[in-house]
């Protein structure tokens, strides 16, 4: 399946699990990028397609009436208790390895996309259940320019020299890594490995790379030291970071995952709107910055109060979503 399906059919995935009513053919072709730009007969052979494939994969696709009283319009949707899995006892390893898949697919292109798309869907006049989104579940996004290069050098183990720059470097300085893993670390991604330099294993943060990430050797050359820990290892090279905390009003029933990490949760109280219905939760996170997309996501349930720096780093984002699909 090549990428661009792969996203076409998540997006279409997540548009139906978020809205709360049945989304017509017609909107589903406005909003879902992949099919805006085709012909009729190639939408309709697309759309076809795709139905299928989503259906074979066990997803529960549905055509339903949008009036409950009236069936002379009718619209796709996912029936998210015939979507959800049961409960599901597994190993720890196994819990690790899906951890790491619910995190990958948030990744740059794919959360834009998403976004863009919802915005829409509310703009169109569809009430959108953002927290729909939690049966998938992505915790780490993913907007670094190195991680699919990244990525595919760690799994084709092959050597690689990049330019990095950290914060007290007047310019950034050329690295050779063999890269054993790509990991997340309080919300970033880095790559872990052994610089080839300093002949010791070493962790570099993505976003700090400069540039073209390079091939320095042959694919299938690096091999990881036998019983290295990568968690271990991790978090003996991660630095420290500070935690602060973030105050928002989130409308009842809204921003489940959030409301899981909250330090503190007082409600009912007024919200933006005038309404008695929110809640003015406490959220302990490293920085405002990673903070705000967070909050930007739940397109108007999640209100940013406190810090005001926050506050206005989601205002640039959802302005940015807004212009975006204007």
């Amino acid at each position: 399946m090549t990428a661009s399906k792969s996203e076409r059919l998540m997006n279409l995935v997540i548009m139906l699990l978020v809205a709360r009513t049945p989304v017509t053919k017609d909107r589903i072709r406005e909003v879902i990028e992949g099919y805006q730009s085709s012909s009729d007969e190639a939408f309709e052979k697309m759309f076809e397609r795709d139905k299928a494939e989503l259906r074979s994969l066990g997803i529960p696709l549905e055509l339903a009436s949008i009036d409950k009283y009236f069936d002379d319009e009718l619209g796709y949707r996912i029936a998210r208790d015939a979507f959800e899995l049961p409960e599901i006892d597994l190993e720890p390893d196994e819990l690790a390895v899906l951890g790491l898949a619910a995190r990958v697919w948030e990744h740059a292109g794919l959360a834009a996309t998403t976004s863009h798309a919802l915005v829409k869907l509310k703009a169109a006049g569809y009430e959108v259940d953002r927290d729909a989104l939690d049966v998938l579940q992505p915790s780490v996004t993913a907007d670094d320019p190195a991680f699919d290069a990244i990525l595919e050098f760690t799994v084709s183990r092959t050597p690689i020299t990049f330019d990095y720059r950290r914060p007290r470097d007047q310019e950034p300085r050329t690295r050779r890594l063999e890269p054993w893993a790509t990991v997340t670390s309080r919300d970033r991604w880095y790559v872990v490995g052994k610089d080839l330099d300093r002949g010791e294993p070493r962790m570099f943060r993505l976003s700090r790379i400069v540039g073209e990430v390079r091939r320095a050797g042959q694919p299938g050359s690096v091999v990881v030291p036998p019983g290295t820990d990568i968690r271990a290892l991790t978090s003996s090279l991660a630095p420290s970071r500070p935690t602060e905390e973030a105050t928002v009003l989130a409308r009842q029933g809204s921003a489940v995952l959030m409301r899981r990490r909250a330090v503190s949760a007082e409600g009912p109280v007024a919200g933006p709107d005038g309404q008695v219905s929110w809640d003015r939760l406490v959220v302990s996170t490293y920085s405002a910055e990673d903070f705000a997309g967070e909050v930007a996501s739940h397109l108007g349930d999640v209100v940013a109060v406190d810090p005001p720096e926050l506050r206005k780093l989601v205002i640039e984002r959802l302005t940015a979503l807004a212009e975006a699909d204007t």
